[in-house]
């Protein structure tokens, strides 16, 4: 069973998010020779506080 984990910053919605796991999960499946139904997604939204690239935190940009 694959399952993908995907990191985030907090403030996508949920609509974003169906589209994501619609073709994230079509184009896994294809690629892994196996049926969707056996791939996870989940989901982690991090706090723009808890992120930082190049040396500053998210919340600062």
């Amino acid at each position: 069973m694959p399952t993908i984990s995907v990191r985030l910053l907090k403030g996508r919605s949920i609509d974003q998010k169906r589209e994501f796991v619609e073709i994230v999960t079509r184009e896994a499946a294809s690629i892994l020779k196996c049926g969707p139904d056996v791939i996870d997604i989940i989901f982690e939204d991090v706090e723009k506080h808890d992120w930082a690239v190049g040396g500053k935190l998210a919340s600062d940009k």
